[in-house]
């Protein structure tokens, strides 16, 4: 340890190449887990600065696999990292960096969908919400299986306030496919513009801060991969729950070639559609031939404000489904066709 009032920078001793690492515990990526390694710690020192600044960090490491990323981030001097990794395979190798690194690296070996991080950093690092980001970074090259459904997660915790979001605005850094990053932070009026892109912006700052060509990959995928950061924003774009936002929003893409009336209309039974969806629309002040890409957050806003007063004057409207619907009206039309068959015998 450096004396008091020094700053101490840590390296990891010499070790192991990723490559050699991947040899060593025989290691070969899955192809359905969706698994691919980066080998270049060039590239991952540039993921680790595009994160920010983590001198004394608390990092949340997702995904860690063979190791390369994790290897940047501790170089990063930080003071503590954790990894979450549900394959077994990777933790030897990671448990090697552990050892090489005495008290920083913390392995859990669990599944990042599951696993509660409310409590693993020191309840000190918790900053308020209105509060510069707290001193904890989420950091992950993401298998692409996972990569959606977890984003998603985090930014209903980030809606909520828990998880990673307990000790307040924690950013993220995190690897998706090409076409998955440049949805996340489509403008409006795009091809990419999609259900993503408005559920990360009206939480999140999102920029797409880097693209690593696929070739740098083993194995190699068929798309490059973009590095997406995520801030949380102070005040949300909507201020509705998530799971109204989220509602409205997909049925909006349901069909994104069609006019915007077409998908919203989707939120009521078949019996009121037509007149629920003119109010909807009358109300919120959305021109009804826009398309969906072409509706921005504050569309959606005002969308999701008329929508929660709708469901406030008629809560069973918030339950319905229209997939539902459409399933017992063929139930019902196959019941009446079996009817009429009887009936001519």
């Amino acid at each position: 340890m450096a004396a008091s009032g020094t700053l101490s920078t840590f390296r990891l001793p010499p070790l192991p190449t990723i490559r050699e690492i991947i040899k060593l515990f025989r290691l070969q990526a899955v192809k359905q887990l969706s698994q691919n390694f980066l080998l270049d710690l060039r590239l991952t020192d540039k993921i680790v600065r595009k994160a920010g600044d983590l001198t004394n960090a608390y990092v949340y490491e997702v995904g860690p696999g063979p190791g390369g990323i994790t290897r940047s981030i501790l170089n990063a001097n930080v003071t503590e990292l954790l990894v979450v990794e549900k394959d077994s395979r990777f933790i030897p190798g990671l448990q090697m960096l552990s050892d090489a690194a005495p008290g920083k690296l913390r392995i859990v070996h669990g599944d990042v969908l599951t696993y509660k991080i409310e409590r693993a950093f020191p309840e000190s690092l918790k900053r308020r919400w209105e509060d510069d980001p707290p001193n904890v970074h989420i950091i992950g090259n993401l298998p692409f299986s996972v990569s959606t459904p977890l984003i998603i997660k985090w930014l209903e915790n980030v809606s909520c306030k828990d998880g990673p979001f307990v000790y307040g605005r924690t950013q993220m850094t995190l690897t998706f496919q090409k076409e998955v990053a440049e949805r996340l932070t489509a403008s409006t009026g795009s091809k990419q513009r999609s259900r993503l892109s408005v559920m990360a912006q009206y939480l999140c700052n999102v920029q797409h801060i880097l693209t690593i060509p696929g070739r740098a990959f083993v194995p190699k995928p068929e798309v490059d991969v973009g590095v997406v950061h995520f801030t949380p924003l102070t005040r949300p774009r909507i201020e509705q729950p998530f799971k109204l936002v989220e509602r409205v929003v997909q049925n909006a893409f349901q069909f994104r070639r069609k006019y915007c009336y077409r998908g919203l209309g989707m939120l009521f039974p078949e019996v009121q559609r037509v007149e629920s969806t003119e109010k909807l629309l009358q109300l919120a002040d959305v021109d009804p031939t826009l398309r969906p890409s072409q509706l921005s957050v504050s569309h959606f806003k005002s969308l999701c404000d008329v929508y929660r007063k709708m469901c406030d004057e008629d809560p069973h409207l918030f339950t319905y489904n229209f997939r539902e619907e459409l399933k017992q009206n063929k139930s019902k039309n196959q019941e009446r066709e079996n009817d009429k068959e009887r009936s001519r015998r």
